[in-house]
């Protein structure tokens, strides 16, 4: 419960003697008004009588009247020996601006959506030391566009023990506000309104809606059972952006042959291509190939996030880049004062110096398997379709129409459960259907029994169709 607030500020109000507006009327009007636009609030304990009277200058009989007008309206309640208090007051209209709240798509469903973490595998107790740690750190007066010094070590010494890649030879470490933030400062930076970007599809929407924020034409680059298709790219396209440890949300690992041929795309036509290394970490059956960055750092942009191996709590990842590619980001950010905030970044820094990150990632390697094993164990003993690479926290679900992916969200949430259907991974018009099945957000208790669930919905759906 919230505490009684006292306003001991002045009140946003004042009274006009001649405005031929009787004084007291407009004192209660005034509270109205800071009641319905919020700057009072239900609780809030209001001065006394004699106190707003000397702010005011006004006699303290006109206060008292007004005061007695909003008793018989409902607005205020005197206590006896406490004071006089606000009642409650409508939520302020500037919070109904934006029109009519959302609904939240997972209220009360338990979440079997993709891209979310596995909070359960974060150790409480290194959690609140790394966040103790960099408590202890002093305010900083300036804050370096760059990232923190320490993160951005941190982030090189993560990268080349997990992913394989040299940073700091012949390229550069930012620190980002995360991968759609990135994928919004690479466009301003380095492109033109106008500018052709092409995006997986399906594929990662949120980095879609940052290129077109930011003024640039998204279209959809197909995809197989092996990632993107190079020769579908758009010859005019000038930043192409993928996923190929891991295509969002199908779940390919693109081969050495398609990586050579994006490679030589991007050299043949000047397009810059933005490598997605959104939970590269995470593979499981056999060493990931060599990150795209690492093959030609002349024109790949190399992107990685916090919120899938972490949480979103820290609203930070990274961007390696060619130095003159990192030097326009720094440009934009200077221009624009923008750039990600320390707080995360500190708390990375954290636990990576007392070896936390390490061990937290050593118990996703161990936990995820097991978990993605219940799922895909449990799919196809009712003889469902499972795809996707042993790697992540998700695995897709293919079904036959739209009509059969519509049907098996609603199947699934008339029995508690959320699933995410690919229709909102589509940049174009749906062409592929199925479920992206996350298995990450849950805890472990309660994975089997949502599983179970989403496998009865599923089936039951395709059973009916055909």
């Amino acid at each position: 419960m919230r505490a009684n607030r006292l306003v001991d500020d002045d009140l946003p109000f004042i009274v006009e003697r001649d405005s031929g507006v009787p004084l007291a009327v407009q004192v209660a009007d005034g509270l109205r008004r800071a009641a319905t636009t919020g700057a009072l609030r239900g609780g809030d304990r209001l001065p006394s009588s004699r106190e707003l009277a000397n702010r005011l200058g006004v006699s303290r009989t006109v206060v008292t009247a007004a005061y007695d007008q909003l008793h018989a309206e409902g607005w205020l309640d005197g206590r006896h020996g406490s004071g006089t208090y606000l009642t409650a007051a409508p939520a302020p209209v500037g919070a109904q601006t934006g029109g009519p709240e959302r609904p939240d798509p997972l209220a009360g469903l338990l979440d079997l959506g993709a891209g979310a973490p596995s909070i359960e595998a974060i150790d409480p107790a290194a959690w609140r030391r790394a966040w103790r740690a960099a408590s202890d750190r002093m305010p900083l007066i300036r804050k370096d566009r760059r990232g923190e010094t320490d993160y951005r070590e941190a982030v090189a010494e993560h990268l080349l023990r997990h992913r394989g890649l040299g940073a700091g030879s012949g390229t550069t470490v930012l620190a980002t506000a995360g991968t759609s933030a990135a994928a919004g400062e690479l466009a301003a930076a380095l492109l033109r309104p106008g500018d052709v970007v092409a995006i997986e599809d399906p594929g990662y929407q949120r980095a879609a809606g940052a290129f077109r924020a930011a003024g640039m034409r998204p279209v959809p680059a197909p995809v197989d059972a092996e990632g993107l298709r190079v020769e579908r790219l758009p010859e005019d396209a000038r930043l192409v952006y993928c996923t190929p440890a891991h295509q969002f949300p199908l779940g390919a690992r693109m081969p050495a042959a398609r990586r050579v041929e994006l490679i030589e795309f991007a050299r043949r036509t000047g397009a810059l291509v933005v490598e997605d290394d959104y939970d590269g970490e995470l593979r499981y059956d056999t060493a990931p190939l060599p990150l795209l960055a690492t093959l030609a750092p002349d024109v790949v942009v190399h992107l990685g996030t916090t919120s899938k191996i972490l949480t979103p709590t820290l609203g930070i990842g990274w961007l390696v880049a060619d130095p003159a590619i990192a030097a326009a980001v720094l440009a934009h950010r200077e221009l624009t004062g923008t750039g990600p905030a320390p707080a995360g970044q500190q708390v990375v820094a954290e636990l990576a110096r007392h070896g936390d990150l390490a061990r937290h990632l050593r118990r996703l390697r161990r936990d995820m398997p097991a978990r993605r094993a219940l799922v895909v164990d449990e799919l196809r003993g009712r003889g469902l379709d499972v795809r996707g690479d042993d790697a992540g926290s998700h695995v897709f679900v293919p079904l036959a129409t739209p009509e059969q992916e519509d049907r098996a969200v609603a199947a699934a949430r008339e029995r508690g459960v959320y699933l995410d259907a690919l229709a909102r991974h589509h940049l174009g018009a749906r062409h592929t259907f199925g479920i992206v099945l996350g298995y990450a957000a849950l805890p472990a208790a309660e994975l089997p029994g949502a599983v179970r669930s989403a496998g009865a919905a599923l089936a039951r759906v395709v059973e009916w169709s055909a």
